[in-house]
C-alpha cells in the first residue's frame, strides 16, 4: 500500500459531478505498460521496487483523490470523491514467467495470458450508512531477464483517459527525475475546482435520478478469463493519409475527415464485413452503432483547463445498417456517419452540451444492440511515459476483452501512425484480419 502524506492537507472533498456520475457502475479501467529492460528478481526488489514506491508517494501527494475513495451514502444524497490522512492505493508486486515478447508482440495472443498483470481494484467496503469504493490499483510485474510490466486499474467514475494518463505521466516523470520539481515547473498539477463545471439544465441532479432508478449500487467488476484473442494492427501516415484522401476524392462534401475518423470508419466497416464472412446472423436492416466518449474541457463554457481533474466526455453516437456497412461502400458511409456524429455533437452550435440530458437514455437504449466504440484516444500518449527504463514496448488495454470496444493509441514505431487493439473470438478476428488489409491496398 502506498499512503501520501500531503503537505497541510487533511481531507480533500469533490462531489461527483453530472460527468462522473455517468460512469458511477461501469466496469473499472484496465490498461497495462510492458518495458524492455532486463533485470534480475533481486535488482527489481531491491532497487526498482523501493524507487517506485517513493516516487508513487510523491506522485499522489498531487493526485490525493486517487489514494482516496468514492463514497456512496445510503440514503439518496450524491456520491463524493473523498480523500483524508491514511488513504493509500493498492501496489501489488508480482512476477511473471510468460513469454515477455510473445505478450508484447502484435501478432493473435490469448487474452487470458495477460491477467496476471492486471492488478484488482479491493472490494468497496459497506457500512451502515455508506458504501466505499477504492479508485486505483497498480500492480508492478517482473519479467525476469526480460522486463517490466506496469499495471493500473481506475474506476471510470474518478476520472476518464486524461486524467488516469496524466497521473501515469507524473508518476514516470518523478521516477525518472528523483522529484516532482518539473511537475510544478510544467504548471501540470491537477486543477480540481468543480465550481467551474457547467451544468445546463441541472445535469447533476438529472443523471443521479437516472442512475438511482435504473442501475444497481456496485459498479460490477470486469469479468475476465473470456477465451478471447487480442491483437495489434497498425496503421502507418501514409495509410491514414490514403484513407483520408480515398474519402474527400468519393465525398468532397463530408465534414470532419479527421485521423480519427477515417481510422475508425475502416475498423467498423471490416468488422461488419468479417461478421458476414463467418455466417453471423444478422439482418441487413440490422441497426449498427458506433459510440465514442469526446473530451469536452476546451468546448465547456467557460472552458475549463487541460489539466482539469476527473471526467469530462460527451457522449457521440454514429448509426447506420449492417447491410451498408458490409456492403462496397460499407468505409464511406460509415466515415459519413461518424464525421457526421462529430459535427452534430462537439461542433454544435449551441455548445457541446446541447441535449445532454437525454444521454443517458441513449446509451441504455443501445443494451443488446450491435455497439462498437473506442477506449482511449490517440491524444494521450502513452508510449511517452518513461519511468527511466526508455519508453514503453506496447501498450495494451485488457478491459477491452470485456466489451466491444477497440483501443486506438499513437504508434510507438510509426511517427504520425497509429495501433489499433481488437479483442475477439479466434474465429472472427481471423476473419477480420485480411479485410483490414485487403480493403486498404485496394483504396
Amino acid at each position: 500500500m502506498a499512503a501520501p502524506s500531503p503537505d497541510n492537507v487533511s481531507e480533500l472533498t469533490l462531489p461527483l459531478v453530472h460527468f462522473d456520475i455517468t460512469w458511477l457502475y461501469f466496469h473499472p479501467v484496465h490498461r497495462l505498460l510492458f518495458f524492455e529492460f532486463p533485470c534480475s528478481k533481486e535488482h527489481f526488489l531491491e532497487t526498482l521496487v523501493p524507487k517506485l514506491k517513493q516516487s508513487l508517494l510523491q506522485t499522489l501527494k498531487h493526485f490525493l483523490p486517487l489514494s482516496g475513495n468514492i463514497i456512496h451514502p445510503i440514503d439518496s444524497a450524491r456520491p463524493i470523491s473523498r480523500y483524508v490522512v491514511g488513504d493509500s492505493v493498492s501496489l501489488t508486486i508480482a512476477q511473471c514467467d510468460k513469454d515477455f515478447n510473445h505478450l508484447t508482440g502484435n501478432h493473435p495472443r490469448v487474452a487470458d495470458e495477460f491477467y496476471s498483470c492486471v492488478p484488482q481494484m479491493p472490494p468497496a467496503t459497506h457500512s451502515s450508512d455508506s458504501v466505499v469504493f477504492p479508485v486505483l490499483a497498480l500492480q508492478a510485474t517482473i519479467f525476469p531477464g526480460h522486463g517490466v510490466c506496469l499495471g493500473f486499474t481506475n474506476h471510470h467514475a474518478i476520472g476518464d483517459a486524461s486524467t488516469i494518463v496524466r497521473f501515469v505521466k507524473a508518476w514516470a516523470s518523478v521516477t525518472r527525475l528523483g522529484g516532482d520539481s518539473q511537475l510544478i515547473d510544467e504548471k501540470s498539477l491537477p486543477f480540481y475546482d468543480r465550481t467551474s463545471v457547467e451544468d445546463p439544465e441541472g445535469l447533476d441532479s438529472i443523471y443521479w435520478k437516472l442512475m438511482k432508478k435504473s442501475k444497481p449500487m456496485e459498479s460490477p467488476p470486469l469479468n475476465l478469463y473470456l477465451n478471447k484473442v487480442r491483437a495489434t494492427f497498425v496503421l502507418a501516415k501514409d495509410d491514414v493519409q490514403k484513407l483520408k484522401i480515398f474519402v474527400l476524392s468519393k465525398r468532397p462534401k463530408m465534414t470532419h475527415i479527421s485521423s480519427f475518423t477515417v481510422i475508425c470508419a475502416h475498423v467498423w466497416a471490416c468488422l461488419a464485413k468479417a461478421a458476414a464472412a463467418i455466417g453471423e446472423d444478422v439482418g441487413d436492416d440490422e441497426p449498427e452503432y458506433f459510440g465514442f466518449p469526446a473530451d469536452c474541457r476546451s468546448r465547456m463554457n467557460p472552458p475549463l483547463p487541460s489539466t482539469y481533474f476527473g471526467n469530462c466526455l460527451a457522449f457521440v453516437k454514429a448509426e447506420t445498417t449492417h447491410g451498408k456497412l458490409k456492403g462496397n461502400e460499407g468505409y464511406l458511409i460509415a466515415a459519413e456517419s461518424i464525421g457526421a456524429a462529430i459535427q452534430k455533437t462537439v461542433y454544435n452550435e449551441k455548445g457541446i452540451l446541447d441535449g445532454a440530458e437525454n444521454w443517458p437514455f441513449e446509451f441504455r437504449e443501445l443494451g443488446g444492440k450491435r455497439l462498437f466504440g473506442v477506449a482511449g484516444s490517440p491524444r494521450f500518449d502513452l508510449y511517452d511515459a518513461d519511468y527511466g527504463w526508455g519508453k514503453p514496448k506496447k501498450y495494451e488495454a485488457a478491459n477491452i476483452d470485456g466489451d466491444s470496444s477497440m483501443s486506438l493509441c499513437k504508434s510507438r514505431d510509426f511517427e504520425g501512425g497509429f495501433e489499433i487493439g481488437l479483442s475477439r473470438p479466434r474465429i472472427m478476428l481471423d476473419a477480420f484480419a485480411p479485410f483490414f488489409t485487403i480493403s486498404l491496398r485496394n483504396l
